[in-house]
This record gives C-alpha cells, structure tokens and sequence, in this order.
C-alpha cells in the first residue's frame, strides 16, 4: 500500500509520497519489497494515490529488485481496504498486504503460516509496544481470535499494549464483505464487520522490529534504530570499524573526525578537518566542505554543507545548499532545494518547506511554509513587505508589534492607521494588539492617509507611528511602515533594534493592569487641515480663483481634501473621489488610464491644471492647463525653481540620481544643493535640518519641512496652487522654460557574492577620476556623471547617468552596465 501523503511528515513529503522517502539512502518502500522477497513472496501489486508517477517511475517493473510489479492507482481516496478492492483483479488466491511506508523486519512467513494454521479468513499482524496511542489497540483469545480493538484510543480506553501493525493476510473471499468505489477502511469498517458477521479475524503477535514513520520524530528515531542494529536492515557500502558504512566512489579526506555509527553514501565528498559525528546519515553524491560538522543528522542526496557550518540533530532534504557558516539546529527540517544562506540560522524544530530562500545572516525561528524565504533582515525599501496572508501574515504583524513596543518605552503612545483594504485592516488589528500586549497606547487614526499620521506624530506626543497599506505597485503586497517621533521613517538603527528583539523573540510582557489602551482621537483630520492651511497662503490661492481637475485614485486623500478645497475657494472637478479597497492599487496600464482621462478632463472644462493623488497621499502627477503630461524630472525642477524664489532662504535637498539641472538652478538663486542618499528615508532625515526649505525626488515624492518633513501630496497640491499664484504665469510656459537635462537608467543583474567585487573594481577604475561615495560610487567626467547603485534588497546594480544628449547618457549607462556583466560573468 503506497498511497499515503504522509502530511504529518512534511516537509519531506510535499513533493513525494512517503514510500519514497529515504531511508539510510533508499527509499523506504525499497526496504519493504526486500523484506517481501527475503520471504518468497516476488509478485507484488503496489497500491498508488498521491504523485503515483514518482514511485512508478523509480521502480518500473521491478525486475531490478527480482520482483514483478504491478500498479492499481485510486483516482479518488477509497480509505485502506477499498485500495486493496480496486486492485481485486490481481488478488486470486492468499495474499498479504503491507504498507510501503513501514520500516519493519517482522518474519512474514511466521504470519503466513499461522493464518494457513488458522484457516483465517483474515489474520492481523500484532505487535506490543510502549506507547499504543498511536495505533489501533488489539485484544486476542488465547486460540488467537480477535474479541476486541479499538482505532487509536485515549490512555482511558487502553485495555492492551498489543498493537495493529497494519500488516495482514487475507483470503480472496474478503472482498465480498468491501464495497467497491467507495471509501472502505480496514480497522474502522472492515474488520467490525466481519466481528459482527461472527467470522472474527484472528491475531498472530509477532517480535522483531515495526516502526510507522509517522512524524519527522520517528524518522529519525528509525534511523538510529537501524545503526544500533535493532533492526535487520543493512545499510549499503563497506562496514568498517565503529559500525561505519561508505559507499562506492566516496572520498573522505583523512583529517575527518568519524564517530560511528555512520552511514555514508555513495560519491560523498568530504573535507578536510570536518566532523561527522554519531547517527549521521549522509545521502549520495552529498558534498560536505572543510570543517563543517554535522550531529545526528540526516542530509539527503545530491546536497552541500559548506564549510564550518553546523548541523545539530536535523534533516536536510535533497539538493539542498546549505552555505559556509551556517548553523541548523535540534529538529530543524529542511525541504528539497532549499538554499540557506551564509551564516544563517535556523533554529530548532523549524521547518522550511522545499524550494525556499534564507537570506544570507537571518536568523529563523519560525517555520517557513508559505512565505517565500527567509529574511536576514524585515525591513526593506518599503518597511516590513511582502505578500499578503503569505510573508505579511496576523502571527508576524503580532510579534513585529511586541519587538517594536519592547524597544519603546512601557506606557507611551503609538499612531496607528491604515488604508481602506481589509487586508489591511486586519494586519493593523494584529499590530494594535502586540502593541498592546507590551503595554504600549494606540492611538487608532482608522482609515487615513500616512501624512496625517506622520503630522499627528509630530504636532503630539506619540513616540512613533505605524500605517499599513496595499503597496501601490502590487494588490498582493502589504507595506507596513514605522515613523518615528518625528513622524518620518525610522532609521536603520531603530530598524535593527526591532529585528533584534524580533529575532531573538525577546519580547516584554506587561501586566495585566498595565495592558495598553486603544485610543479613538477625535477630529484629526480637521487638526491637519487647519496646521495645513496656516501654512499656506489661502487668501492669494482664493484670489486666484484656480480651476483645478483632482484624481484621487480612489484613495484616502478623498476623506479629507474636500476640507481643504472649501477653504482654498477653487474650482474642482473630482475624479475617482471614494475609497475602494479593490483600487488601491493601479497598475501601469491603469495609471496611463487615469493620466488621459486627467488630461482630457483638464481640456474639457478648460482648467489651470490636473493633479492626480496616489492612493497613499503621498505622490503627486500633474497635466498642465494644455493637457499635457509634467514628466517627474520636470516637475521636480520646477518646485526647485518655485521653492528658491519663494520660500525664503535655505538649502534644497534631491537625491543623487536627479540631474545636475537642479545646481544649475539653484546656483541662479543663490542657493545651495544637498545630495542624499536615494531613499526617501535619506530625503525625510535631509529635511529636519533647520537650513533645508525643499526637499524632492524624481518619483513624484516632495516635502515641505516647515509643515512636515515628509511626502505629503495634499501639502504638494496646496503649494503648487501657491507658488502658481504667485508666478502668475500658466504652469506650461513655467514648465517649458525649464532648462534641457538627459537622464538615462538601466538596471543590470549581479549576484550577491560579486557585489564587492565589482564596487572594489569600479573604484579602481575610477582612480584618476572625482568620485562621490554617499550611496553607491558616483564618477564624473566632462559634462557627465554616472552612479553605480548596488541593490540591498536584489542581486542588481542600478545604473544612471546624464550627459549633454539622450544618446550620450544611454551610452554611459551601457558602459558601466557591459562593465558589471562582464566582472559578474567572470
């Protein structure tokens, strides 16, 4: 019987049925056709469910084994004994029936000839053991008739430690008391049945070894039964001393430390000063580099253990890559190809299911089943990411929640909201209760967009935010970003702080009486509007009578803009004005959708301008009074221009990949430009400095720090409509009278392991050259730039540059580009 899914031993099993799993490096099935043949018995039909093409394929006819086999597969699950009724054709005279995925050496003809003694209709194999819970629980006369059983009971329904091993014989007449194509089981069905029928079937109790690998627990524990020689199973290769086993074609390099019993398989490879300690089963063609050592632990076939990493009582599945330094602890299982990365380390019972990542550095100590991989580090590029009810799930929101509020201060106040998705909302529920449960406050803001968060952080006591959101780019991802006390993006240092207790699952846990409280704060919408329009100048927008197209994108900023525009005395025609929880996000397509329809709208009732809002309130697109499209560059460089005429003295910050337009018109004003980073973490910390009056990116992000020092795209619409009133010029002969600027950008793939290599190269490349090192390696030469960006969350480098042409740009950019393909590849 060969059926089974063997769920209870997954992950080895999530892509093989369990006969196939291996057992001192065969699969376990192989183990039962051998013991069946020891015993005479060659013509075997195998009973097939789950991936039947997997056992098949290996065992074929079995003429290898000097048996002949044939298959009956189930389309659906009939249970045990209707499999064996849809196999009847092959059934004509006295036959035996066993599981594929036992590992036994029970004396089969023992069992034969007692039931032929008994002239049984059908015989039960029993078995004492320790623990009966697990089993079906047999009583027997002392003529060997079964009186009583009873499938898998409770210690108060134990009436005998005499076990049903599954094993039985049975005539052909059996089949008349098993319905056909219906599900039918033996212990359940069958042999209540046949009691009731008065045909009782009888037990021989047997001694020898019996050992259902149910769990990931018996699997190992069978293993070290076959090295103590408890059962008669004899690995393959050549015993030496200390009961070790080494198969054909393998190396062992003579400064290994072996402690028998071992078994190692066929083409190993092991190095130099490496430890294979007691119980070790290595699986075929596995490599295992200088001075790893590995425990009581099985590695399954074609793997890599690098070198000095650590293996303490696990399962590696098959073609696994398990790199230098790493370290797999007590009960760890790992599933077929798998890759864990330098260093890593996965702690005990963890379990990461096949064909999954662990970061390089991460440590895991929860198992991996639908997340994609294992993350050295949560945050990225968005905050904590990832897909929804898959990475970004209420367990991790919980337990991200109580590291964050461990790191905080017990009884401060945290900000809290989110967007109008469900998902969301049930990711922020998770959040409020970890923060909670480390006797943190929330301050529960519901649905609203991030810069009302970040603006009642930083006007309030709050020691820091959290918004959840869809990611603008991807209906599957979740975002969830953290703000400081000053209500921007916490820094890399607060970042690790988190990751930290969170890995360490260091968490406080408060009292009952300090649990935190969940705050509704009233009127915070109306509390941002009013500190907004004190810092605009309403009456010049009312004077100008601006007639403007809003898209909303059916985002959040709809809640509160109407608030503003009544106060701004414009003309507005709303677009997409409601939230929607299935239009959070906009697709490429989408979003060129909604510019045309801006652009048409703008040309139709004859506006000053149209603006499109992101859904999180924070980017801003604009069409001009012709219906034309304002590129990112252009309408950065336009607030640039904007901002040094109108607001006061000070400094403007823009990330290193803009162009050097902005010096050139920051130079005209007398001011000066502040490169950053290319974050908006990087921008936002610019923006606290006292000296710093704009700050902009490319994206459509763009930050006015005497209100807020972060992207806030209803404080970008208020200022345009200003620095609008005040030019008193239409926004496209402003835009048109720009300087000319050529940007080009390509990414280009590395791997992680080449990214120094290539940075270390560049720089010598770049010797004679000035060269900028505040993200990534900016080299300059005669009227053009390039930067060089390694990725930290992808194997990429980012390429841009700017030269006096479209075509020059392109061309230093696919310089550099051929440049790194060309270190990568060697």
């Amino acid at each position: 019987m060969a059926g089974g899914e063997g769920t209870r031993l997954r992950p080895l099993t999530s892509n093989q049925p369990k006969p196939m799993v291996s057992m001192v490096n065969k699969p376990v099935m192989e183990h039962i056709i051998k013991l069946l043949k020891g015993h005479g018995i060659t013509d075997i039909v195998v009973t097939l469910q789950f991936l039947p093409q997997v056992i098949k394929s290996y065992f074929g006819e079995g003429t290898d084994l000097g048996v002949t086999l044939s298959y009956s597969i189930e389309e659906t699950p009939l249970g045990t004994a209707g499999s064996v009724k849809n196999a009847e054709r092959h059934l004509d005279e006295t036959f035996i029936v066993i599981s594929g995925d036992v590992v036994t050496d029970i004396d089969i003809s023992q069992v034969i000839d007692f039931h032929k003694k008994k002239k049984s209709l059908a015989t039960l194999t029993l078995k004492s053991v320790e623990n009966p819970l697990e089993f079906g629980v047999v009583i027997a006369d002392k003529d060997g008739q079964i009186q009583k059983f009873l499938e898998k009971p409770t210690w108060g329904e134990i009436f005998s430690d005499t076990i049903n091993t599954g094993i039985y014989v049975l005539e052909p007449e059996i089949f008349d008391y098993i319905p056909a194509d219906k599900p039918f089981d033996f212990s359940k069905d069958l042999f209540p049945l046949l009691l009731k029928e008065g045909k009782p079937p009888c037990g021989c109790v047997v001694e020898g070894y019996w050992c259902d690998i149910g769990n990931v627990q018996q699997y190992i524990q069978a293993h070290q039964d076959i090295l103590e020689r408890k059962a008669k199973i004899e690995p393959n290769g050549i015993k030496m001393l200390e009961n070790i086993w080494v198969g054909k074609g393998s190396f062992i390099d003579p400064t290994v430390d072996l402690s028998g019993p071992v078994v190692i398989g066929q083409n190993v490879k092991i190095g130099a000063g490496a430890k294979v300690g007691k119980y070790s089963i290595i699986g075929n063609n596995v490599i295992i580099d200088k001075e790893a050592q590995t425990y009581r632990s099985i590695i399954l076939e074609n793997s890599f253990v690098g070198s000095q990493a650590r293996l303490y009582g696990c399962v590696v599945g098959r073609s696994c890559n398990v790199k230098k330094s790493a370290r797999l602890e007590q009960g760890v299982v790992i599933g077929d190809e798998c890759n864990i990365g330098e260093s890593a380390v996965v702690n005990h019972d963890v379990k990461i299911y096949p064909f999954k990542v662990v970061d390089a550095g991460a440590i895991v100590n929860t198992s991996i089943i639908w997340e994609s991989r294992g993350m050295r580090s949560l945050f990225g590029k968005q905050g904590v990411s990832g897909l929804i009810n898959i990475d970004i799930t209420p367990e991790l929101a919980v337990r991200l929640a109580m590291a964050y509020g461990t790191y905080l201060s017990k009884d401060t106040h945290v900000m809290v909201s989110r967007d109008a998705n469900r998902a969301s909302r049930m990711i922020k529920r998770a959040i409020v209760a970890g923060l909670n449960a480390t006797g943190i406050h929330c301050r529960d803001l519901r649905v609203a967009p991030t810069c009302i968060n970040r603006f009642n952080i930083h006007t309030s006591r709050c020691v820091g935010g959290v918004h959840v959101r869809v990611s603008p780019f991807d209906p599957q991802f979740l975002e969830i970003k953290f703000f400081d006390s000053e209500g921007i993006d916490i820094d890399e240092g607060t970042q690790r702080n988190i990751e930290r207790h969170y890995f360490r699952e260091d968490y406080r846990r408060v009292f009952y009486s300090e649990v935190g409280e969940v705050l509704f704060p009233a009127r915070t919408t109306q509390f941002y509007a009013d500190g907004l329009l004190k810092a605009v100048d309403k009456e010049l927008i009312r004077d100008a009578k601006f007639k403007v197209v809003v898209d909303y994108a059916y985002g959040s900023a709809s809640l509160m803009m109407p608030i503003l525009i009544g106060n701004l005395g414009c003309d507005v025609v709303s677009l997409h004005a409601f939230t929607d929880e299935d239009k959070t996000t906009i697709s490429g397509e989408e979003f060129e959708e909604h510019m045309r329809e801006l652009s048409n709208t703008v040309s139709m009732f004859k506006a000053d301008l149209g603006i499109l809002i992101d859904s999180a309130c924070e980017k801003v697109y604009l069409v001009d009074e012709r219906g034309r499209d304002v590129s990112p560059d252009d309408l950065l460089h336009l607030l640039v221009r904007l901002a040094c005429l109108f607001e006061g003295k000070g400094k403007i910050a823009v990330p290193l990949t803009t162009s050097s337009v902005v010096e050139e018109i920051a130079n005209r004003h007398g001011r000066k430009v502040l490169r950053t980073k290319v974050s908006p973490k990087a921008l936002m910390e610019a923006s606290l400095r006292s000296d710093v009056i704009f700050a902009g990116a490319q994206g459509g992000g763009f930050i006015f720090p005497k209100f807020l020092p972060s992207y806030d795209a209803t404080m970008t619409f208020c200022k345009i409509l200003e620095f609008l009133a005040k030019a008193k010029n239409p926004l496209s002969k402003l835009i048109d009278s720009l300087p000319e600027y050529h940007l080009a950008h390509r990414s280009v793939f590395c791997p992680w392991e080449q990214k120094g290599l290539v940075m270390r190269r560049l720089m010598e490349r770049a010797k004679d050259k000035k060269v900028e090192l505040i993200d990534g390696i900016k080299i300059y030469d005669t009227h053009r730039w390039a930067l060089v960006l390694p990725d930290p969350e992808e194997p990429i480098f980012r390429v841009y540059a700017e030269a006096d042409s479209d075509k020059r740009a392109k061309s230093e950019v696919n310089n550099y580009v051929k440049f790194v393909t060309e270190i990568a590849e060697s």
